[in-house]
């Protein structure tokens, strides 16, 4: 009988919990765990990513959209240097991921090995929740064990680091011995709620409100029933945090969008108008966008101590599940029978949506970005995964999309790095092989790593039971948010060494490794690209040409300022001059952040 190595206990104890994939790169410095998947059959499955950044995508894109633990594995030195920025993702949006990284031979460390890097120090901030190393095989299986259940249960990343020796020694449990220590793998969930009289003392505060606010996120996701009766009996609006996008139906007339710098018209109207907020399930980290500190009696809901009472002065912090605290307060609430404040929010929000139709239908040079989400929207096949990547796409992704229930949305939230989109969707992938997928992406994300995520793409997709993956390109040769970021911030004009990118044929890069390809050059062809991209029979890249100077409007520019804007800059008259050789100087001003509110 062969012996069972360290490596094979590893992978035996991930059988063990449930883990059925593992994204990840080789490199000798996990030979030992490569060897071990070898004999195991590849089970759990090894996912090979072009890069071990997009490893940690895929895993937490896996673990976002299935709400299990994503798992991604590199090698010693700089294969875990590559890891950090997918799991500094992980961390800030606080998602479950595992990392399983090698280290150089315990013979070597402090003698300035090739590729030995101070793991243990480097991982000190990203898995500051538990990093250790495992040095003798009767650490196992309780570290890993530590590792699975406080990712799961704190929502955040966690590190094993193993040297490729004692990968390969013979494994040998803990015995019931001093100094060993034993494991379990159950994990057992729980719902906080809080105190009697703290609920009471929200619902006095809701009750006596005239005009309330929500506020959701994505820590309120499975409580979309009780946020909607919360939300009826208050007579309130809801506002939502990027990461809670999906959280609640956009069919609802009540529900004004996103909220912040890529938020609606609504939601900015909705917090300046309020009296009262409850913020459920959400750290939305940007105040200016919250009410006036005095203007406001808040509460938050948070199943995370911690995190309570950052972002405003709020009159209660109720520790607790969304969904179970919610269904305790319900019983406590009056329905309002002055129903002004909810009809000028459905108001609110019909306009919007009759301004966005509008800015979607003005032309552009050649197509507008706008008309391109504006209309995926009522295309979106239901049961859809959708990833926007940072940049200009998320803009359009939090103003344009409407969702329903059962579709799934997300994005970079927290640490908004670039290039997660593609990523994001292959790890979904994994995890839901029968649900459509849909990647937007700049074509500044692309070029950094999403065609050559294609090619992991290529090679796997035939496995999966429904291979709709549609990854669509906002084709413009130009990072087109930072761009605009110039201009806003100081009337920047375009510098174009940093922001001209080269121009490139997505589509055919696609056609050409087996995948299908669309190209949409005119507005008239963006409705038959995206039919031909969803019923496509294989994954496929819808490539747009798109124009660069449509202004991304923030949310507190005045209706008119959200309708006019963008005509006057894309007709072709000496505003797009402006905007294109030398930036909108004093124009923008009156859109930034910060600014005094421009309305009447």
């Amino acid at each position: 009988m062969m012996t069972q190595t360290v490596g094979d206990e590893i992978l035996a104890r991930l059988r063990q919990w449930g883990v059925d994939h593992v994204f990840g790169y080789a490199g000798d410095g996990i030979n030992g765990l490569l060897a071990a998947w070898e004999r195991a059959d590849n089970n759990p499955r090894f996912v090979q990513a072009r890069h071990e950044e997009m490893a940690a995508f895929e895993a937490v894109g896996y673990a976002k959209f299935t709400s299990r633990v994503g798992v991604c594995t590199a090698t010693s030195g700089p294969g875990a240097i590559h890891l950090l920025n997918g799991l500094y993702d992980a961390k800030l949006d606080h998602v479950p991921v595992v990392a399983l990284v090698g280290q150089t031979a315990r013979s070597a460390m402090g003698g300035s090995y090739q590729q030995e890097v101070d793991l243990l120090t480097l991982y000190k901030d990203v898995a500051n929740a538990y990093c250790q190393m495992v040095t003798v095989p009767e650490q196992l299986p309780n570290v890993l064990d530590r590792a699975i259940r406080i990712a799961a249960s704190r929502q955040t990343v966690t590190a094993v680091i193993i040297p490729a020796d004692v990968q390969e020694l013979e494994y040998i449990p803990p015995a019931h011995a001093f100094k060993m220590v034993p494991s379990s793998l159950d994990l057992t969930s729980s719902a906080p709620v809080p105190a009697q009289r703290q609920l009471e003392r929200a619902a006095a505060i809701l009750n006596a409100g005239e005009k309330v606010a929500m506020l959701i996120g994505q820590g309120s996701r499975g409580a979309a029933a009780e946020v909607t009766e919360v939300a009826d009996l208050l007579g309130a609006g809801v506002a939502k945090a990027l990461l809670g996008k999906d959280v609640l139906s956009d069919e609802h007339t009540w529900v004004t969008g996103s909220i912040g710098l890529l938020g609606t018209r609504p939601s900015y109207e909705l917090m300046t108008g309020c009296d009262t907020l409850l913020v459920v399930g959400s750290n939305f980290p940007y105040s200016q966008f919250l009410p006036a500190y005095d203007q406001a009696r808040a509460i938050q809901i948070d199943h995370d101590p911690t995190m309570l009472g950052l972002r405003y002065p709020f009159e209660v912090n109720l520790v607790g599940d969304s969904t179970q605290t919610l269904r305790r307060l319900i019983p406590l609430l009056q329905r309002k029978t002055d129903r002004s404040w909810r009809e000028s929010i459905e108001k609110n929000v019909t306009r919007w949506w009759e301004v966005m139709q509008r800015r979607a239908y003005t032309s552009a040079d050649p197509i507008n970005p706008e008309l391109v989400f504006h209309e995926l929207s009522p295309r979106l096949p239901m049961e859809v995964i959708v990833a926007a990547d940072s940049g200009s796409a998320a803009n359009w992704y939090a103003r344009h999309l409407r969702f329903h229930a059962g579709m799934r949305g997300s994005l970079s939230g927290t640490l908004a790095t670039m290039g997660p989109g593609v990523p994001y969707v292959i790890g979904a992938k994994f995890g839901h092989p029968n649900r459509p997928c849909i990647a937007l992406v700049g074509d500044g994300a692309m070029q950094m790593n999403g065609l050559n995520e294609l090619i992991t793409i290529s090679k796997y997709w035939r496995d999966w039971a429904d291979p709709r993956m549609v990854i669509a390109v906002l084709h413009n040769n130009d990072l087109n948010q930072v761009t605009w970021e110039l201009r806003a911030m100081g009337g920047s004009p375009q510098f174009l060494p940093s922001q001209q990118l080269p121009d490139f044929p997505y589509a055919d890069f696609a056609r050409s490794i087996g995948l299908h390809g669309v190209l949409a050059s005119k507005p008239d062809e963006v409705v038959p690209a995206w039919q031909e991209a969803l019923a496509a029979d294989r994954p496929c890249v819808v490539e747009f040409l798109t124009d660069p100077a449509v202004p991304p409007i923030p949310p507190h520019a005045t209706w008119d300022q959200i309708g006019n804007a963008l005509e006057s800059i894309v007709r072709g008259d000496s505003d797009r001059v402006d905007v294109v050789k030398e930036g909108l100087k004093s124009k923008i001003q009156e859109f930034l952040p910060g600014t005094k509110d421009p309305s009447p």
